[in-house]
């Protein structure tokens, strides 16, 4: 859907100046509820475009008659992401995605049809407003192993964008509403995209946090230094990749790292993507990765697996004997600065035991709420202590830091709301929101 409206005359607002490389700034504003004004130089044939955009709120979608086998036990005591069965149309992985049901439109039938016996909420089942999983009562009408019929209304959520066309018009184009992971609408080559509008669901009205103008295209280079991390934090290593003697590194890490939720984890894992890319800048190397990782876990619960058992630090980790390892850990996040010296100085004396070099990579952003944010924009400081800690300890000692925090900070500033990078709207990245990872590690290596 396009539509573009063209105004004389500059509306003033809540105006956010938008730059790209070599391109002039434009000026996006909201100006109503759902109105946008833009003021772009094209800096061509058209030296100044100004428009008002309209954009769509969100839609009230409606499932008739979703047929469950059977229902489980609602459980008011479990995560409130996982108290029963999920509705088809909110499936976000392993998941539903939360905040897009209307909890009041839920009507739980015997059969497909309005003369079918209904069952009451409460008595008979119960579900969770937020995240949708809907599951039986005990001792209510339905039984263990009945199917169940059930209509229900919701949204979904969409990323829209402002683009300025070859001919030097602007259109608003919405994009393809979804429960999870949406996408912005596609420009060509002769288009620029000066804005997205994220669309969350159900909202009342635009708002700053909605509006994702392009400050940048693509994630900023880093200052040219001397010496490359690498060859300052990881210097074996590299020797290794250059010389063509065998490398083995290991992943390590918890869900993100075992990428049990990806649908080719052959391909899109963040260690299999980094390994493709380092083969490329260095052709004669041997490579061997390794994985050893365990979803919902962190560091301390490797620590304490008794030996013998899976997933036991001495065995697994150590037991590996690589000469790189990678950790990745977003489940450390609860650890402080304090914590991490106290936790991380344990680990590289055990690596340095081993004579194997580190690479600690800093956490992806998870959904705003879980990292105290009321916003997907304006959010470069990772306000998480852990992160903080990484950062002073791969300072203070010899170890390289891959910061994907720093990048994932910075994805607003390309349009992106981050947390539509996760496939279950919390904190498992997509493969696009793993390559964030590999960009992060590969920046730490010079160019052959």
């Amino acid at each position: 859907m396009l539509r573009t409206h063209v105004l004389a005359l500059f509306i003033s607002g809540l105006a956010t100046s938008v730059t790209s490389a070599a391109e002039p700034a434009a000026h996006v504003a909201l100006v109503g509820d759902w109105a946008i004004k833009v003021d772009v130089a094209d800096g061509k044939n058209h030296p100044k475009v100004s428009a008002l955009v309209a954009v769509d709120a969100p839609r009230l979608f409606t499932v008739t008659a979703e047929r469950h086998a059977s229902l489980p036990i609602y459980d008011p005591a479990g995560p409130q992401y996982r108290r029963g069965a999920r509705l088809a149309a909110l499936i976000a992985e392993s998941l539903t995605a939360p905040d897009l049901l209307d909890p009041a439109s839920v009507v739980v039938r015997s059969g497909p049809n309005e003369t079918d016996e209904t069952f009451v909420r409460g008595r008979d089942y119960e579900f969770e407003n937020r995240w949708g999983g809907i599951g039986r009562v005990a001792g209510g009408r339905i039984a263990e192993g009945s199917p169940v019929f059930i209509s229900y209304q919701h949204y979904l959520s969409r990323i829209d964008s402002i683009v300025l066309t070859g001919a030097g018009e602007l259109e608003y184009r919405v994009g393809k509403p979804a429960a999870e992971t949406p996408k912005a609408p596609q420009v060509i080559a002769t288009e620029r995209r000066l804005a997205n509008v994220w669309i969350p669901g159900q909202i009342e009205r635009l708002t700053k946090k909605n509006l994702f103008p392009i400050m940048e295209t693509a994630y900023p280079k880093p200052a040219m230094t001397s010496l490359s991390p690498a060859e300052q934090k990881i210097p074996r290593a590299l020797a290794k990749l250059r010389s063509g003697e065998r490398l083995r590194i290991l992943a390590w890490g918890d869900s993100v790292t075992e990428g049990a939720y990806l649908a080719q984890p052959e391909r899109e894992h963040w260690q299999q993507q980094f390994v493709v890319r380092l083969r490329q800048r260095f052709p004669q190397a041997k490579i061997e990765l390794v994985t050893e990782a365990w979803g919902g876990r962190t560091t301390g619960s490797y620590l304490a697996v008794p030996p013998g058992e899976p997933h036991n630090y001495q065995e697994t980790v150590l037991g590996a004997k690589p000469d790189l390892a990678i950790s990745e850990f977003v489940n450390d996040a609860g650890l402080n600065p304090e914590m991490v010296e106290n936790r991380y100085g344990k680990l590289l004396t055990d690596f340095q035991g081993i004579d194997a070099e580190w690479i600690i990579l800093t956490p992806h952003y998870v959904r705003p709420d879980w990292m105290g944010l009321d916003r997907q924009n304006d959010i470069d400081e990772d306000p998480r202590p852990y992160v903080k800690g990484l950062r002073e300890f791969a300072a203070r000692h010899p170890v390289a830091l891959a910061d994907a925090s720093l990048r994932y900070g910075r994805l607003w500033r390309q349009g992106i709301p981050y947390n539509s990078l996760m496939v279950n709207c919390i904190n498992h990245p997509g493969p696009e929101g793993l390559s964030i990872f590999a960009d992060a590690l590969m920046e730490l290596f010079p160019q052959k």
